[in-house]
């Protein structure tokens, strides 16, 4: 359950790596040129807060896990991830893009399911 447990939330970690790097250093008219993108109807403020939450949320997932300093920061990471992914589904609901809503649901469940593993099943 521990590899398992550290698979998700490496897999977890790209994801927010990912999306917090292009959000907070890709120009804002690039990420509006994407098809499915919802940041034309965003500031800039807030597509680059929300980059760096998620490059927090990649630090917050595997740093405190593998230094061993402050563990518990890794299932409360989760936990704030999925609280992310909530008002990522109600945005790409509002927008009419089900398969956003999908793609965020399974981010979503991962994150859940790291936060259950790390507070009650293999702690770290």
């Amino acid at each position: 359950m521990n590899l398992t447990l550290w698979i998700a939330t490496g897999l977890l970690a790209a994801v927010a790596l990912l999306g917090g790097t292009s959000k907070t250093f890709f120009p804002k008219a690039r990420l509006d040129a994407h098809p499915a993108s919802w940041t034309s109807r965003a500031s800039t403020g807030f597509v680059k807060a929300l980059g760096v939450l998620e490059l927090l949320a990649a630090v917050g997932l595997v740093l405190p896990a593998v230094l061993d300093v402050a563990p518990v920061l890794v299932p409360v990471t989760a936990v704030c991830w999925v609280v992310l992914m909530v008002g990522a589904m109600i945005t790409h609901g509002r927008l009419g893009q089900p398969r956003l809503v999908l793609l965020t649901a399974g981010y979503l469940a991962l994150a859940a399911f790291v936060a259950w593993g790390r507070f009650f099943v293999v702690p770290l």
